[in-house]
């Protein structure tokens, strides 16, 4: 059967958007052809190469558990199926800020969809952000996210990632309790920020893979998620 590759993945460069409390990205030249010919005494072939200054939550990425809860893994110690598996995703473009998406609204969504949650499978909310606001001073401002029962509802339905098309899946910035955060630490499951394309697969079941870097005792790291429909 005909499989159609959907790119959920932020760009990653300098000047780049970053949740603010997180290091901004620099890129850095390393090596330049001429350079590395006139290094290596080629006369043939020449290598270039940058450097990357980068947080391990730039851009679209996963998240570990030990970010958020320091008795949980880090992102090498976590099961590669958070990251890739069975997903679904779901329309809550309705909820806006300074609204949370409670259980109710993610019950009435679920049922629209025409689906149903699986224990170990992903579940991405499509909310609307990244559509309404990349590019524009409001993306990092106020966006709608799940409220401590509505992150609590997903990991009771053995969802093991909460992916947002939103700098964070908690509702910014009135939520200082960084409830759907709080929830993920306490039933050791992860979430994936900053998604985009994600109206694409509304009410939709699909393949989700976004396997995160190997990171020695990450805290998170940068993904190229991707998703995998049927034509």
């Amino acid at each position: 059967m005909p499989l159609k590759l959907i790119d959920l993945s932020q760009e990653i460069y300098q000047g780049m958007t970053i949740f603010p409390i997180h290091q901004k990205t620099f890129i850095m030249t390393n090596q330049t052809h001429e350079q590395s010919m006139k290094d290596t005494g080629s006369k043939t072939l020449g290598f270039s190469a940058r450097n990357l200054l980068i947080s391990e939550h730039a851009g679209t990425h996963s998240d570990g558990v030990w970010e958020y809860n320091p008795n949980g893994p880090t992102i090498d110690k976590m099961p590669l199926e958070y990251f890739w598996g069975s997903a679904i995703c779901l329309d809550l473009s309705h909820i806006r800020y300074p609204s949370y998406i409670e259980p109710g609204d993610l019950e009435t969504a679920l049922k629209n969809s025409g689906q149903d949650i699986r224990k170990g499978e992903i579940v991405l909310l499509y909310t609307g952000h990244h559509d309404r606001n990349f590019g524009t001073d409001m993306f990092q401002k106020e966006y709608s996210g799940l409220s401590y029962e509505g992150a609590k509802w997903l990991a009771e339905q053995g969802v093991v990632n909460i992916g947002v098309d939103a700098p964070a899946v908690d509702l910014t910035p009135d939520d200082t309790d960084f409830s759907a955060h709080l929830v993920c630490g306490q039933y050791n499951i992860t979430n994936t920020e900053n998604l985009c394309n994600l109206k694409e697969l509304v009410n939709k079941r699909f393949l989700y893979m976004g396997l995160p870097l190997k990171i020695r005792e990450g805290t998170g790291s940068p993904i190229r998620a991707v998703a995998l429909v049927e034509e």
